[in-house]
């Protein structure tokens, strides 16, 4: 691995780090395959009241349950997640007028009407509360939890510190905590991984929390990249029916993502792909 692809890990895990390796571990409980059921449609989001967000059943051994991505045969829809990462330390770094926000990128999403769902540090939602509160509120957007301090919760994880065994199902709930001081109203009980780097400990620490610990099949390869057409490309090339693709919503990490996903959003449309959320995802794989 390059040294621009760690870094990349640790701004939101361009690999995943399961006890099996790869994307999701061999141990992950992953949602059941659409060709063991009759196909079931992903719905397009609306701004109805959404119903109570779907989660996975708790896997074997009592373990949180892992969710990479959709049915393969439920139509051609993917769903674009953004990672908000902020540790706890980089407070001094924001203030001297780091960015770890991307307003324009959310701007961007509303203006072509791409639902998608961002997850959060705790961190995040503290520096930049009036942004997290917006998106929060909007239907087109979900809120999920990406661990307050965004420090790995399996080791070793490209360097990231390490939140301790015991610690984990409250630095968890510390970032929900954040997330209601802030005013976050829309947000759905997944988590993902620091790194996208989790195993059996992790997972058991957890599961008392109920939520669906969700990983992806696509990696955008925003992070520090400086070639928008290149991440494009990364996307567009993986993308399959049901997909999951994690990108980011940090500027300072992550500065070429609005031109990416500008080139992203159409090409995907043009293939006859729908954008959805990845609660979206869960339903019809569940259904």
């Amino acid at each position: 691995m390059t040294a621009l692809a760690v870094l990349g890990v640790l701004l939101g895990g361009l690999t995943g780090c399961g006890d099996g390796g790869g994307v999701g571990g061999a141990s992950a409980v992953v949602a059941p395959a659409a060709t063991e059921r009759s196909p079931v449609p992903v719905r397009s989001p609306s701004h109805a009241a959404p119903a109570a967000p779907p989660t996975l059943a708790l896997g074997p051994g009592g373990l949180t349950p892992v969710f990479s991505h959709g049915p393969r045969t439920g139509g051609k829809v993917v769903a674009l997640t953004f990672d908000a990462d902020m540790t706890a330390a980089e407070g001094a770094r924001a203030a001297a007028g780091e960015h770890f926000d991307n307003p324009a990128l959310i701007a961007l999403l509303r203006e072509r009407k791409v639902p998608a769902t961002v997850f959060m540090t705790g961190r995040w939602a503290e520096e930049y509360p009036d942004q997290a509160r917006s998106i929060g509120a909007d239907p087109l957007f979900e809120v999920a939890n990406h661990s307050y301090s965004h420090y790995a919760f399996k080791s070793p994880c490209y360097g990231l510190p390490t939140v301790a065994g015991p610690d984990m199902r409250a630095d968890a709930a510390r970032a929900a905590d954040a997330f209601r001081k802030a005013g976050v109203v829309r947000t759905v009980p997944y988590f993902r991984f620091p790194g996208g780097c989790y195993d059996s400990t992790s997972l058991r620490a957890l599961a008392p929390e109920r939520m669906t610990a969700v990983q992806w099949d696509v990696v955008g390869g925003d992070a520090f990249a400086t070639d928008a057409d290149a991440v494009a490309a990364q996307v567009l090339s993986g993308v399959r029916p049901g997909s999951l693709v994690v990108m980011h919503c940090t500027r300072s990490a992550a500065p070429v993502t609005v031109d990416a996903v500008r080139r992203v959003v159409p090409e995907l449309r043009r293939r006859g792909y729908r954008f959805v959320r990845v609660s979206d995802l869960i339903r019809a794989a569940t259904a």
